[in-house]
């Protein structure tokens, strides 16, 4: 007796009286099939059931290649095996590459993703990393300045004209300046003025300029001594319009017999040598 395939039998038995399978029947056959395509793929699941057929349709097809034939699934010969084996080998692939792309694009509505079997959590994704704040500091900066000296120039009547000298030296001052210096991140940024003030004040330069004129020399009073000119000693020398030592080539109209010694002026001249004693020759 020849066996007849599962799905053969499966078959028959759908089959009414008249050996044709019923409207009811085939209405219900063909929504259980649209369900079952409906609810695997709201699952996640349908390619992978794919894969599984195709999968169970290669074992048979490589038994029948190895037997010569399975008749329980409908493959009585090697041809029959060859096509069983492609058609799932097709079937296979298709479901496994569709079913690995669902797994990477998709997951069910908490968040897992949905394989054929057990729900594993998807991979997190990579959380990305925070901007850094940026470092804003402050501090006080203080800044020393000289503050240069004056020059400055006095008159004093006590010192005579012409006399000119420092009286005070020069000094610098200094003043020092307070700054609220901002940065961010190590940069400044801005730089304001707190305070100011002078630590040290400069010392001016101070110059004198004598003004006072001296008076002219006073002249020695001329005493009269018994008709003898009192800027001469040792010997008279007389009152005249002019006086010439005796014996010398002057033409008077005085005379005076030497040698005299100057106490005075030489009104006369009568020093020629300068050596302070007169008509000595």
């Amino acid at each position: 007796m020849t066996r007849r395939p599962v799905w053969v039998l499966l078959l028959s038995r759908l089959r009414g009286p008249d050996g044709r399978i019923p409207t009811r029947t085939r209405w219900i056959t063909v929504a259980a099939i649209v369900a079952a395509v409906v609810v695997t793929s709201v699952a996640g699941i349908f390619w992978a059931l794919i894969a599984i057929i195709g999968l169970i349709g290669l074992i048979f097809g490589i038994a029948t290649l190895v037997n010569g034939s399975a008749p329980r699934v409908g493959l009585r010969s090697r041809k029959a095996g060859v096509l069983a084996t492609g058609v799932s080998l097709v079937l296979l692939l298709v479901g496994a590459g569709a079913n690995t792309a669902v797994q990477q694009v998709g997951g069910d509505r908490d968040g897992r993703s949905a394989i054929a079997g057990p729900t594993t959590s998807a991979v997190p994704s990579a959380t990305p990393t925070p901007t850094p704040e940026p470092v804003a500091t402050e501090e006080e900066v203080q800044e020393a300045v000289p503050i240069p000296f004056a020059a400055v120039t006095v008159e004093d009547a006590t010192v005579d004209v012409g006399n000119t000298a420092v009286t005070v030296i020069g000094a610098n001052g200094e003043k020092v300046t307070t700054y609220l210096v901002k940065y961010v991140d190590g940069v400044e940024v801005s730089r304001s003025v707190v305070r100011e003030e002078t630590t040290r004040e400069p010392v001016n330069e101070v110059t004198t300029n004598g003004t006072r004129v001296p008076p002219p020399p006073v002249a020695a009073p001329v005493v009269v001594n018994n008709g003898c000119d009192p800027n001469y000693e040792g010997a008279c020398v007389p009152i005249a319009s002019d006086v010439d030592c005796a014996g010398g080539s002057g033409n008077g109209p005085g005379y005076t017999t030497g040698p005299v010694r100057i106490v005075g002026s030489d009104i006369y001249d009568l020093d020629r040598d300068g050596d302070g004693i007169a008509c000595d020759s």
